[in-house]
């Protein structure tokens, strides 16, 4: 039976991306839920609880409407998708942050970010580093229950392909503990699962973890 104060209205940043559209196909299809509200880049496929704002994400944010209690951010790219390391900033840690505060405004409660394996704000390798800044610019907010979940690499048919990911898919099948590779239909199981919980602070989920909450 569900809890009655499971999450009703949602926020929705990434929803076209690829954990985005299996976490945004799952809650659509949540009995609880009311509204989902899922601004995008492109159009998504309609639905009787779904609000789609479309645009520059940006440029979007300063129309969206309440209220909302719980926001989910699937946001991400790589360098080389966002061409240089000050552009991929912009959207990893940057538009993340944005988006956080966006969400505190409409009156949500509970963020989750989709952080990643390794996030460390003090890491020498830059990915992890513009990560782990971005977790602690969250924590900074405030939030009465921020989830930070921290998957390693994703498993998944993507529309465009990552070279790195290609590569590295067939050892991360066979890795082991939290190294080894997430299908993303259980990542966004396990997220949907991390809403439905009720605590305050923050809290660090890797991915042997969301592994377990996915099944």
């Amino acid at each position: 039976m569900p809890h009655s104060n499971s999450p009703r209205n949602l926020l929705i940043f990434g929803a076209s991306g690829l954990t985005g559209e299996h976490l945004l196909d799952r809650v659509l299809n949540e009995p609880t839920v009311q509204r989902v509200l899922a601004p995008s880049r492109r159009p998504l496929a309609a639905h009787s609880h779904l609000e789609n704002p479309y645009g520059d994400t940006r440029e979007v944010l300063a129309k969206l409407t309440g209220p909302v209690d719980t926001a989910f951010c699937c946001l991400g790219t790589t360098r080389r998708q966002a061409g240089s390391e000050s552009a991929f900033t912009a959207i990893d840690r940057d538009l993340v942050i944005a988006c956080a505060q966006r969400a505190r405004e409409l009156g949500a409660r509970h963020f989750l970010v989709l952080s990643a394996l390794g996030a460390d704000p003090q890491s020498r390798v830059f990915y992890s580093r513009i990560k782990g800044e971005m977790e602690e610019a969250l924590k900074a907010q405030g939030w009465p229950q921020l989830t930070i979940a921290r998957p390693s690499l994703l498993l998944g048919q993507r529309r465009e392909q990552r070279l790195i990911e290609q590569v590295a898919a067939p050892m991360a099948r066979i890795l082991l503990g939290k190294w080894r590779g997430i299908p993303v239909c259980l990542l966004a199981r396990a997220l949907w699962r991390l809403a439905l919980e009720e605590r305050s602070g923050v809290r660090i989920v890797e991915s042997d973890e969301l592994r377990r909450l996915g099944r």
